[in-house]
């Protein structure tokens, strides 16, 4: 069966060829009645956009790389989501890649991505990224730094300030009677998890008699917190920190399964624990736990408005969109 050609459609809807092409890529040009008559067109003949072609004609496509740390955690899932409605108001798809806290798997996306002549790229990256990005801004192709700030200001970025959430989940342990303070989290080459620890350790810094212990994971997920949950609950109850601070709420789901694994240790009579994002688990586990909740949906929504407009405009500057985040307080730090 021959290949449906635009000049097809064209000779029968009775316009020209450029008539179509506005149809297709710019409709609000167009008289509604035309474009009634051409889209018939296209349904009865099949035809099917060459969109190869097209995106060697304009040097992208109409299509925005996301790259995500980790696509079973939720808040990345809301990211997305946030990203993909945006971008489908503006005519735009999301090409989704997970990373999976894997360098190479982040370098083979953005070669894809490069590839692929993407509109641009929103990235949540795993280490230092940046000397990537520029080559593809040098290809035409701008990125924009998501969850995470540009340490340089040489990109655009949306984020959440980690610091201050960090020291606002230690505060709030110090103020219901907690002295010995652990951190879970890791790994640290995580530009997030390291700012949220150092925005703990900023909190205990500012109180006499309060101890912050860093117990490392390897992987921000259920099964890490649970690990190091049994390393906890396996210490005699004197050498146990009497609060948890776990970088995201999949460490502190993992953790609050370890401490009620055993039914050896009461949250938060003994251990108080708080986690970091607000997804819905956090509501609904045996224990509600508390949580620094992040904006993720808008962080995803206004990323990917900060990077059309800068690839609609190349002279404009990067600028650092933060968000505050916000303390949740549920069951689990409740006052000792």
């Amino acid at each position: 069966m021959p290949t449906v050609s635009v000049r097809d459609v064209a000779a029968l809807a009775g316009v020209s060829v450029g008539t179509v092409s506005n149809v297709l890529n710019r409709p609000e040009k167009v008289a509604d009645d035309t474009v009634g008559r051409v889209q018939l067109a296209i349904e009865k003949l099949g035809f099917v956009r060459n969109d190869a072609a097209r995106q060697l004609r304009a040097g992208h496509s109409r299509a925005i790389g996301l790259v995500i740390l980790d696509v079973g955690n939720p808040f990345f899932t809301d990211l997305a989501r946030g990203a993909e409605d945006k971008a489908s108001e503006s005519g735009y798809s999301i090409i989704l890649g997970n990373s999976d806290e894997k360098a190479e798997r982040e370098s083979a996306y953005l070669d894809l991505f490069e590839e692929q002549r993407v509109r641009g790229v929103l990235i949540s990256p795993f280490g230092d990224i940046e000397p990537r990005l520029r080559r593809l801004r040098d290809r035409g192709i701008r990125a924009v730094l998501v969850d995470r700030t540009s340490p340089d200001t040489s990109f655009s970025s949306v984020s959440v300030d980690d610091v201050a959430g960090g020291l606002m989940a230690v505060e709030h342990l110090i103020e219901t009677g907690r002295r010995r303070i652990a951190f879970v989290g890791g790994p640290f080459e995580i530009r997030q998890v390291a700012d949220r620890l150092d925005g703990a350790r900023q909190a205990v810094a500012q109180h006499q008699g309060v101890s912050l212990e860093v117990i490392p994971v390897s992987a921000l997920t259920v099964v890490e917190g649970r690990l190091a949950g049994e390393i906890i609950v396996a210490r005699p109850p004197e050498e146990r920190p009497d609060a948890l601070f776990a970088a995201n709420d999949l460490i502190a789901t993992g953790l609050l399964q370890a401490l009620f694994m055993r039914n050896t240790v009461r949250v938060p009579d003994e251990i108080a624990l708080i986690g970091y994002d607000d997804i819905d688990f956090a509501s609904a586990a045996v224990v509600p736990f508390s949580s620094i909740r992040q904006p993720s949906a808008l962080i995803g929504a206004t990323a990917l408005q900060v990077l059309l407009e800068e690839a609609n405009d190349p002279e404009l500057k990067p600028r650092q969109v933060v968000y505050q985040p916000e303390l949740v307080v549920r069951a689990s730090t409740h006052p000792a």
